[in-house]
C-alpha cells in the first residue's frame, strides 16, 4: 500500500510588537516593554536567528522564550513554537502529538485528500468529509455520515475531530446582537465573536487572535496584549458554530448568514497565513461557498502583509485609518510609526490599480474620537488622502469602555463630518452602534483580566485637553512622545 504523508510545515510566529505586547506564549509571560516601532520576533532558522517574514523559519523547541537586548535601552522578544504545534496548526495530521486527534477544520481540501490517502483511503473520501463539515446545517457525529463506510467512520472517531473550539456561551444584547464566547481547546483562553442581525443581511464578526499586539489606544482588546494566533480551524469554527446557533433556513430564510468580517479580537494580517487559509475555506465552492463580496478582512495597516493578502485573496479589505496626520495616528495607532499614512495610502493606490483588483473598493474605517480626529479639517484631509484610492468610508462612533481616556464624538459632530464628505462626492456611511450594552460593539471585545496591560502612548501636547485626565493609565509607564 502506498502511503502519502504530509510534510510538516513550520508556521512562523511572526512579528509581535515589542512595544505593544506583553508576551504570552504557551501560557508563560515573556519579554519586556520597549519603545515602538516593533521588532519582528526572531525564530531559529538553521543555527542562526531569523527575522525575515517572507520565508518560513524552522521552529525550535516549544516554551523557550527569553527577553534580550539588541542595543542599550531596547528590549525585544524571542518567541518560539515547537514543530509539532506549528505543523498541527497548519493542518498536518502527521505532526499531531500522540493521543491527540487531528482537527479536520485545519485542512485545505488538498491536504485532506493527502491525509485520507495516508490512512489507506481513496481521495474522494475527502470530498465526502468536506460536504459533511461545510454543507449541512448542523454537523453530525462521524457514525451518522452514512455515505462513508463503517470502518472508516470508526477510524475517524479515533483519530480526528470536527470541532476546533470548546464550549460557547451566548450573551444577548437589547438590540438583538449576540456575543458568543468560545473556550479554546488546545490552550487556555476565551475568544469572542458577534452575530449582528439585520433585515436580510446578518453579519458575523470573528476573531483571528487571542488578544492583539497592535496597542491601538482606543481599543479594549488591545489591553490584553497578544497571547496566541488562532489556527485555521479555530477561525473557521467560529463561522460554523454561529450558523449552527442562529441559522434556521428552513423555518426562516432571513436567518441566513450574509457577511463575515474579520473585525473581532486581533489583527488579522498579523496572523496572515491562517487568515488566508480560513478565507479560502469560506470562499471555496466545496467549502462554505460564500461570495468574495461578503467576506471582509480588516487591518491596522501592516503593509507587506496587506500586499500579500490583496494578491492572494479575492475577499475585501478594510483599513483602519482613524486619523489624518501622522502625529495623531502614531499616538492612537502605534503601528503608524512603522508604516506611516503616506506609505499606507500609496500601497492602496498601487494595489487597487492592478488588474486583479481593478474595480474593487477598499473600506476605509474611521473611528471618531471627540476633539482628536473629528474636526472638519480632519474631514477635508481625509478627502485628500483618499482622492486617488477607490474606497468607501465607514465612520464609526467610538464605543467607550472602562478605563478609556477617549470620548465619543457628539452625534451632531458625526453628522457634520459625514455631510462634509458626502457633499464632496465621497461614498460614506455611519456604522450603527450595536451590542454596546453587552460589550459586543466595535472595539469592546476581549477580557484583559488582571494581567499587566500594554503601556499607554504619550499624548501629544495639542490634544491633552481632549482626553480624560483622570482615566486609569494602566500598564505602568507611558512611552513614545
Amino acid at each position: 500500500m502506498f502511503v502519502v504523508t504530509l510534510q510538516a510545515r513550520a508556521q512562523p510566529m511572526q512579528a509581535v510588537a515589542a512595544g505593544c505586547l506583553r508576551g504570552v506564549v504557551g501560557g508563560a509571560r515573556v519579554g519586556r516593554w520597549s519603545t515602538w516601532p516593533p521588532r519582528r520576533l526572531a525564530v531559529a532558522r538553521g543555527s542562526r536567528f531569523h527575522s525575515d517574514p517572507t520565508t518560513p523559519p524552522k521552529p525550535i523547541s516549544e516554551g523557550r522564550c527569553c527577553a534580550s537586548r539588541r542595543a542599550p535601552g531596547v528590549s525585544f522578544l524571542r518567541a518560539t513554537l515547537s514543530s509539532t504545534a506549528a505543523a498541527a496548526a497548519d493542518g498536518d495530521p502527521s505532526a499531531v502529538p500522540p493521543g491527540e486527534r487531528v482537527c479536520l477544520l485545519d485542512m485545505s481540501e488538498r491536504e485532506m485528500q493527502q491525509w485520507v490517502e495516508s490512512l489507506g483511503e481513496r481521495r474522494y473520501r475527502a470530498q465526502q468529509l468536506w460536504r459533511w463539515l461545510y454543507h449541512v446545517p448542523q454537523r453530525v457525529p462521524f457514525e451518522h455520515m452514512t455515505d462513508i463506510k463503517r470502518e472508516f467512520r470508526e477510524r475517524l472517531g479515533q483519530c480526528a475531530r470536527q470541532h476546533a473550539l470548546g464550549a460557547e456561551r451566548v450573551h444577548a444584547a437589547a438590540d438583538g446582537t449576540q456575543k458568543i464566547t468560545f473556550e479554546l481547546q488546545r490552550r487556555s483562553g476565551t475568544i469572542e465573536s458577534v452575530w449582528i442581525p439585520a433585515d436580510g443581511r446578518n453579519t458575523l464578526c470573528i476573531s483571528s487572535q487571542l488578544g492583539c499586539a497592535m496597542n491601538c489606544q482606543f481599543c479594549f482588546t488591545a489591553k490584553m496584549g497578544l497571547s496566541a494566533h488562532l489556527t485555521t480551524g479555530e477561525i473557521v469554527d467560529q463561522v460554523l458554530r454561529a450558523r449552527e446557533l442562529f441559522e434556521r433556513p428552513d423555518e426562516d430564510p432571513a436567518t441566513r448568514l450574509g457577511n463575515v468580517v474579520f473585525m473581532g479580537m486581533g489583527e488579522p494580517l498579523h496572523n496572515v497565513d491562517n487568515v488566508l487559509r480560513a478565507v479560502d475555506i469560506l470562499l471555496h465552492d466545496k467549502g462554505l461557498h460564500l461570495s468574495h463580496n461578503k467576506v471582509t478582512v480588516s487591518t491596522a495597516g501592516l503593509v507587506p502583509e496587506m500586499r500579500r493578502y490583496l494578491r492572494e485573496s479575492r475577499a475585501h479589505l478594510a483599513v483602519s485609518l482613524n486619523a489624518t496626520t501622522d502625529e495623531v495616528r502614531s499616538w492612537i495607532m502605534p503601528i503608524n510609526r512603522k508604516y506611516p499614512i503616506a506609505q499606507l495610502m500609496e500601497t492602496l493606490r498601487e494595489e487597487y490599480a492592478q488588474g486583479h483588483r481593478r474595480g474593487d473598493k477598499v473600506f476605509i474605517e474611521y473611528v471618531l474620537l471627540h476633539e482628536v480626529n473629528d474636526t472638519l479639517q480632519d474631514a477635508q484631509r481625509l478627502l485628500q488622502l483618499t482622492a486617488h484610492v477607490p474606497c468607501k468610508i465607514n465612520l464609526i462612533p467610538f464605543n467607550a469602555h472602562v478605563g478609556t481616556e477617549f470620548r465619543p464624538s457628539p452625534l451632531e459632530r458625526v453628522e457634520a463630518f459625514r455631510a462634509h464628505l458626502h457633499r464632496r462626492g465621497a461614498t460614506v456611511t455611519v456604522r450603527r452602534q450595536r451590542g454596546d450594552d453587552k460589550m459586543a460593539a466595535c472595539g469592546q471585545l476581549g477580557c484583559p483580566g488582571e494581567r499587566s496591560t500594554p503601556p499607554r502612548m504619550r499624548v501629544p501636547s495639542a490634544f491633552r485637553h481632549a482626553v480624560h485626565a483622570n482615566a486609569p493609565r494602566t500598564g505602568g509607564r507611558v512611552v513614545g512622545a
